[in-house]
């Protein structure tokens, strides 16, 4: 069964790429590089937000957010061995979702007002103060190890669905498909045309907001 459209996996890899590429950008000093891939992670991110709202059933917000409680006790039962019935992310995982987006978002954005102390800045930077750039630049360093640990996170979660339950996430991940019992409804896949729509409109937003400074 088809549960997740080209989009959503273009977004995962991508990301999946990016956020090691912009912590060797920044260890070299590649600063135009850091900053263009700064662009690209706010770009999907701006996206996946919209795709959330307007895009495939499965990845519709509202198709995954469920209460806080409904992922714990989803967890509790991590260690039982049983087949896969989600079109969409679980109940915990969805919550994994937004603290990447959150995170992703909040660190990319306070990349625009960031400065190195030399002579290279974010391109919002002259919309601020220096002593506020600073503390925001701070903040920039800081939120990428949360994302991090997020990141060792996720991966332990997608080892232990593999070892535990026999769930292979990743293969759906990459191919779009799941193996799912005969009585389990497929999601509703948007057309391709909005999500490339979306796309331009995020990437031209995000444009937008780097030529403000």
């Amino acid at each position: 069964m088809r549960v997740w459209d080209p989009w959503i996996r273009l977004v995962h890899w991508g990301l999946a790429l990016l956020v090691p590429l912009a912590w060797v950008t920044i260890t070299q000093h590649w600063f135009r590089l850091h900053t263009l891939i700064g662009y690209s992670v706010l770009t999907l991110v701006v996206f996946r937000l919209l795709w959330g709202l307007f895009g495939s059933e499965s990845a519709q917000f509202r198709s995954f957010l469920k209460p806080p409680l409904q992922g714990l006790r989803h967890l509790s039962h991590l260690h039982r061995r049983e087949a896969d019935r989600e079109v969409t992310h679980n109940a915990a995982g969805g919550w994994i979702v937004v603290a990447f987006l959150l995170l992703l978002g909040a660190q990319a954005s306070l990349g625009l007002f960031s400065n190195d102390d030399s002579f290279q800045a974010g391109p919002l930077r002259f919309l601020v103060t220096k002593e506020t750039s600073d503390w925001l630049t701070s903040w920039h360093y800081a939120i990428y190890w949360w994302i991090v640990g997020l990141v060792v996170l996720h991966v332990l979660a997608v080892l232990a669905y593999r070892v535990l339950k026999g769930q292979n996430l990743v293969r759906a991940m990459i191919t779009g498909t799941k193996t799912l019992p005969p009585e389990v409804r497929g999601p509703r896949i948007a057309h391709p045309a909005l999500g490339a729509a979306l796309l331009a409109l995020s990437a031209a937003l995000v444009a937008g907001a780097s030529y403000l400074g």
